[in-house]
């Protein structure tokens, strides 16, 4: 009887163990399995066709063999040779697009962050109507962009737009002539309002949920030393939300740097010189002039250029945080 228990036991004892050894291993597969469906989508999505897009660079890939691309002829490194050449004439007017897309996204980053941060900082005071200028403040980033860039493009017209009808019939600014802004050199300030437009709520609302986080104890302590608004914003507002500002300014300029939708619907397929943003420029020499493995290399040098940047933005920034705290 004593054994028949025995023997019992130990078949209880280790029946428990494969239970708790199958419930580990699942818990432990569960993390991967929910990740699967959007590993899945990053590779068809993503990777696959980057992979394709490197591939179409190092051949001379024309209209004449979009069908099968595979056929064009090979031409190794001849396209990014092409691309980095400033004394031809592909190779210089990338670097005039590359210079404007950086004058562009700096102006736009920091004009965005600006804004935001201001409003956000404002928006902590308790006031009558409060919550109406925070749900206005967030209607431009909640517009689809064809619909806001659509409007602004109207809104530009030459003769008949709200922009120079305010300008130069309601405050006579300018003079009588009417400004063209979607043509010549304003066009890039043109694209930059757009570009601020829709932006800055985006840095607002960002900045706004990080001071939610600030305690009000702060403030209160800091007036009643004496610190005025600007000493609170220096001492206590900014360094509060210093990690969420690092990582805002790297979306934002990933963001502006890779705009393509707004240049586009501003400008249609050709955009102004003083406008021409990389993205719309790689689309042109792709689409436009239809010589894909050129503008597949330059796709590939934005996309280096974009991790360098990254990655020596995200060291800055972390050995920056391990200095404050040592």
């Amino acid at each position: 009887m004593t054994s028949v228990t025995t023997e019992g036991a130990g078949r209880l004892r280790r029946t428990a163990t494969r239970v708790r050894g199958t419930g580990r291993v699942r818990r432990a597969a569960l993390p991967y399995l929910l990740l699967l469906p959007a590993l899945l989508l990053e590779l068809l999505i993503h990777l696959v066709p980057m992979v394709m897009g490197i591939l179409m660079s190092f051949r001379e890939l024309t209209q004449f063999f979009i069908r099968d691309w595979s056929r064009a002829p090979w031409t190794g490194f001849d396209n990014y040779d092409l691309a980095v050449d400033v004394n031809r004439p592909v190779g210089e007017a990338l670097l005039g697009s590359f210079l404007t897309t950086c004058l562009f996204t700096l102006l736009s980053v920091a004009l965005c962050w600006f804004l935001g941060a201001a409003a956000a900082v404002f928006m902590q005071e308790n006031f009558r109507g409060r919550g109406f200028l925070r749900a206005l403040f967030l209607v431009p980033y909640a517009l689809p962009v064809y619909a806001a860039v659509i409007t602004w493009a109207f809104m530009f017209q030459r003769d008949n737009g709200l922009v120079n009808h305010v300008i130069h019939d309601q405050l006579g600014l300018g003079g009588a002539e009417h400004t063209f802004w979607l043509l010549g050199d304003n066009s890039f300030w043109a694209l930059l309002i757009v570009s601020v437009w829709k932006g800055w709520p985006f840095a607002f609302l960002i900045v706004m949920a990080a001071l939610q986080n600030v305690p009000k104890e702060l403030y209160e302590a800091a007036a009643l030393d004496g610190a005025g608004i600007w000493q609170q914003i220096r001492r206590i507002t900014l360094p509060s939300v210093g990690a969420v500002n690092q990582v805002l300014i790297l979306v934002l300029f990933l963001w502006t740097f890779n705009d393509f939708n707004t240049p586009f619907v501003l400008f249609g397929k050709s955009a102004p010189e003083a406008a021409d943003l990389i993205s719309i420029h790689i689309y042109q020499s792709s689409f436009v002039t239809w010589n894909f493995g050129t503008g597949s290399a330059m796709s590939v040098l934005l996309l280096l250029f974009l991790l360098l940047v990254t990655a020596g933005y995200l060291f800055l920034t972390t050995r920056g945080r391990r200095d404050a705290d040592a």
